[in-house]
């Protein structure tokens, strides 16, 4: 696969967790604020476009004040594209948003959320209800909705997160509308490490982990680098959701499988560019 790589590297800040902390976290708050207000008073003057733009760039300085570097290779396919990532973090969510933008399918419960869930029903997510039993059908319909609308719809289709060390396996309900639509699935690999190429389980929000636990581990955090690898996209015309599912998860298993050294932001011969 030919690699396009790109990166977004930001400053690591101080060196004590308590005063990364105490300079991060008030600025996310504010960050998020300002969300809010863009989603409320502004989103309904734009355009679509407009919008993704706005999300992608909120994503980007998200991700910048939780001192955190974004390491992408490859691209985003776009239109008519389902993209189907492995799921090990919140933080996955605005890493993908920063190389995107997506729609994200989400648990219904993270509607209901204080603050959070406003902003992330803002900004175009899609919430399916699990205890529903036929719910799926009308997600689907939501689904295919948007990529004929030109959106770039992204599922985690392990159904719960990981600590990052495995990929569980996928379910291949929620890619039925990417087949109706007879565009391509494209599998995105994501994991997390530090700027030395060691394996970093930090940012991993499973079990009896809490939001906030992650959110405190992850503010306190120096040298975080999430590497986002975009595979080539599988035609899903004429294919079975539940082989799109298993092409896809071999993909994944084989990006997060390569040698740590290949993600190494400073990797000689890298065609790598920076941006704020």
């Amino acid at each position: 696969m030919t690699r396009t790589a790109r990166r977004w590297r930001f400053d690591a800040g101080p060196r004590s967790p308590l005063l990364r902390r105490l300079g991060r976290i008030p600025r996310v708050f504010v960050h998020v604020a300002r969300g809010l207000c863009t989603i409320w008073f502004v989103f309904p003057s734009l355009d679509a476009d407009a919008r993704r733009a706005r999300v992608r760039r909120w994503s980007r300085q998200l991700v910048h004040m939780m001192g955190v570097d974004i390491r992408m290779t490859g691209t985003l396919a776009h239109p008519n594209v389902l993209v189907v990532a492995n799921h090990v973090s919140w933080l996955d969510i605005f890493a993908l948003h920063a190389a995107g933008p997506v729609r994200f399918i989400a648990k219904a419960e993270i509607a209901r959320w204080p603050i959070l869930g406003r902003l992330v029903a803002g900004v175009g997510t899609l919430f399916i209800d699990r205890a529903r039993r036929h719910d799926t059908h009308r997600i689907n319909g939501e689904v295919t909705a948007a990529i004929r609308a030109g959106d770039i719809v992204a599922i985690f289709p392990e159904a719960t997160t990981s600590d990052g060390t495995r990929v569980l396996p996928f379910k291949g309900s929620l890619l039925q509308p990417i087949v109706d639509a007879e565009g391509a699935v494209q599998p995105v690999a994501i994991r997390y490490r530090t700027r030395a190429g060691e394996r970093s389980t930090l940012p991993a929000y499973v079990d009896d982990d809490t939001f906030v636990d992650s959110f405190w581990r992850v503010s306190g955090a120096t040298e975080l680098v999430v590497d986002i690898v975009a595979a080539a996209p599988l035609p899903a015309r004429g294919t079975h959701r539940r082989a799109l599912a298993l092409q896809a998860e071999a993909i994944i298993r084989s990006a997060l499988a390569a040698p740590w050294s290949d993600f190494r932001p400073d990797k000689r011969g890298d065609p790598a560019s920076e941006s704020r």
